[in-house]
Parts: structure tokens; C-alpha cells; sequence
């Protein structure tokens, strides 16, 4: 008796052991929608300053449960095209998206009191047009993509936010098969993992993507990654990777292609890639897709075209492998160079470039289709938006 009774209960404990390992289908994709910041927030919007009305970043309040917008206040800066905040939230980041000599990293201090941006110093990228910004997860360090210099630049930050002069170029060769837009390296993005453990850029010009593994203790004048620890994963010829997103999970890697229109995913393990599908996203072949992003719930992807037919394809994700089908599309505001999703995952803005607004849709979180909320943001040539808490 004591023996069955002794198996009763390892058997009684296995099951439970085996369901509370087995993945829950219905919970798969819920990740931060019920736990997620909601009410108002800090919105900060990067722009083109070549007209008379836009002259640099403007900061909004934004309410995350309605759609509505304030707006607060605006630094000059020319063509602050990408933004980054760091990680404590008091200071911001962003390009001068400008030729030669005039290309830039600046760096701001956040006041959350009155949601005012000052400029603190400015650096030069010594990498022609600057067009993506980001910051290690601990924010010692900055790097720039530089379109027009085809290279990535380093700078470290000091205590007081500033931006230190370069300390890092990193030049890349080679070209693609499009002789006009492919003819030399195009870095237009680069990203941290989620971990921070590598930092992958995007190469439009040679379509490449390259993964380098991060240094997380960094001195003045040290590489912020390892150049000896590097791995180079080719995207399929005349792709032209431009922007790229992570699932929540850490699963899987999203990458759109401005030139092909896909959308590429990759199984993403501890730096690697390993391409399992290609989708389209631009079905008119207008060769001019621009930005990614997964949903926060992990639930839905969205890629954005321009010059035909402008707007936002929309892909639901497979919970089980990640891969995509594709659910719909919404025309938009024309030249959507960049969107933005709140952390909610309520609503998703679209930075028209060419009609000078910011148009907000909601997200339907059963389907993830859009529907415009007729409450467009007018601002002159937006072209990036970043969320930030208010307090």
C-alpha cells in the first residue's frame, strides 16, 4: 500500500511539474498588454528642418488610453531625424542628419517637470548623413548608422550626459546589385539585442547584416564592441535591409528589406541568425519600405511602404514559430519614414513626412487591424517618435 501510494504521488507530481513547463497556447503572445504603462506619457518628435516651419525636436503629451495630444514644448536642432532616450530617462539623444562636416550626434538634458529639452554638446559622426541612433542597454555608450559614410560611429557618454568626441569608427566596404542605391555600404540602423549582449547593424548598400558582441564594461577611448568577435549574415541579393525589430519573446528577428519589400524573419539564438521565411510587405514594388515593429503583445508585426500606395502592412505572428501571414493593409499619411507603437499597444502613429502630420490609429488587439481616430498631430516633416514616462 505504501509503495502505490509513494508512485500515486510521483506520478501527481510529474503532471504538474509537466504542465507548469508546457507552453500555454492561449497566454503565448499576452507578454506586457496587462502590465504595460497606460495614461499620459512623453512623446518626442524627430524631424526635417529644410522648410521654414519645422526646427527640430518637439515634445507632447501624449494620452496612451485616448489618442489625444498637447503639445509641450521644441529645441532647434537641424534635421534631428532619429531619436534615442537613455535608460534613466534624463537625457536624449539624436542625429543631424546633414552632408559632410555638418553630420552630428547631439546629446539633451529631459526636464519630466516641464518636458523641456536642452541641448548640452554636439559631436561629429566623421560619417556623412547619420540616419539611426542607439544606446547600450546601460547607457555608457552611443552609436550612429551613417548612411551617406557607409560606417557606425562610437562615442562614450560621460556622467553629465554629454557625448564625448568619437572614439570609434568603423568603416565598412563592398556593394550590391543595384548600382544606383547599392552602390557602396549604407549603414541605416543598428541595435542592441535585448540582452545587450550584441549589437547588430543594417547594411542597405551591401545587404548585410552585421553582429557584433558588445563590451559591457567600456573605458574612455575603448571599442564599445569587439571587432574580433564579429559574424555577417547576408540578406538575399537586392534586399537592401533598412530597419529590424525583435519578438518579445527573443525568439525571433524581423528585418524589412527598402528595396525588395520583404519582410525577412530569423530564428534568433545568442547572436545567431537563421532565416526560415520571406514575406511580402510592398506588394507594388515600390522599392521604398522603411520601418518594423512588433506589437508589444508579440501578437502582430507592422511594416510601413512609401512612394505607392503609402502606408502600414500589417502581419499576424505565429505563437508556436514566429513566422508571419500577412492580415491587411492601411493607407496612411504619405511617406511614412517611421511609426510608433505606445507601450499600451493601444495605438499606432504614423509620421507622415509629406503631409506634414502625425496620423493615430487604434489597434484592434484581436485582430491588429488599424482604424484612424481622426486626431492627426500637425507638425512639419515628422519622421521619428519616441515614447518616455511623464514621472
Amino acid at each position: 500500500m505504501i509503495k502505490r501510494i509513494t508512485f500515486i504521488l510521483f506520478v501527481a507530481l510529474l503532471t504538474i511539474s509537466c504542465t507548469m513547463n508546457k507552453k500555454d497556447d492561449t497566454t503565448e503572445n499576452t507578454f506586457n498588454d496587462s502590465i504595460a504603462l497606460g495614461g499620459e506619457m512623453y512623446m518626442m518628435v524627430g524631424t526635417y528642418t529644410s522648410n521654414e516651419g519645422s526646427k527640430g525636436i518637439y515634445v507632447y503629451k501624449f494620452d496612451t488610453d485616448t489618442g489625444k495630444s498637447d503639445s509641450l514644448s521644441m529645441v532647434e536642432v537641424a534635421n534631428p531625424s532619429y531619436l534615442v532616450i537613455s535608460p534613466n530617462e534624463k537625457f536624449v539623444y539624436s542625429v543631424g542628419q546633414n552632408e559632410g562636416e555638418n553630420s552630428f550626434a547631439h546629446s539633451f538634458s529631459f526636464n519630466k517637470e516641464n518636458g523641456e529639452l536642452t541641448l548640452l554638446n554636439s559631436q561629429h559622426t566623421e560619417g556623412s548623413s547619420p540616419a539611426y541612433i542607439t544606446l547600450d542597454t546601460k547607457g555608457n555608450n552611443v552609436i550612429t548608422a551613417n548612411y551617406g559614410g557607409g560606417s557606425i560611429s562610437q562615442f562614450n557618454v560621460n556622467s553629465d550626459g554629454t557625448l564625448s568626441p568619437l572614439t570609434n569608427l568603423f568603416t565598412f566596404q563592398g556593394k550590391g546589385e543595384d548600382p544606383i542605391r547599392q552602390e557602396k555600404p549604407h549603414l541605416h540602423s543598428v541595435r542592441y539585442s535585448p540582452d545587450g549582449s550584441f549589437l547588430f547593424a543594417a547594411d542597405l548598400g551591401t545587404d548585410k547584416i552585421y553582429r557584433y558582441k558588445s563590451i559591457h564594461s567600456v573605458f574612455e577611448g575603448q571599442p564599445a564592441i569587439l571587432e574580433t568577435d564579429t559574424a555577417v549574415f547576408a540578406t538575399p541579393a537586392g534586399t537592401g535591409p533598412r530597419h529590424f525589430d525583435f519578438h518579445p519573446n527573443g525568439l525571433y528577428f524581423y528585418v524589412i528589406g527598402e528595396l525588395s519589400g520583404e519582410v525577412i524573419v530569423y530564428d534568433y539564438n545568442m547572436g545567431n541568425l537563421q532565416q526560415k521565411q520571406r514575406i511580402i510587405a510592398d506588394s507594388l514594388g515600390a522599392r521604398g519600405s522603411a520601418d518594423i515593429h512588433v506589437s508589444p503583445s508579440g501578437r502582430f508585426l507592422y511594416a510601413s511602404n512609401r512612394l505607392k500606395n503609402d502606408g502600414v502592412a500589417i502581419f499576424a505572428i505565429d505563437a508556436q514559430d514566429g513566422t508571419l501571414t500577412k492580415v491587411g493593409y492601411q493607407e496612411t499619411v504619405k511617406h511614412p519614414r517611421n511609426f510608433a507603437i505606445t507601450p499600451n499597444g493601444k495605438f499606432l502613429l504614423v509620421a507622415g513626412r509629406d503631409d506634414n502630420a502625425i496620423q493615430v490609429f487604434a489597434i484592434d488587439k484581436q485582430t491588429g487591424m488599424l482604424s484612424d481616430t481622426h486626431q492627426n498631430i500637425l507638425i512639419d516633416k515628422p519622421v521619428c517618435i519616441k515614447f518616455t514616462k511623464l514621472n
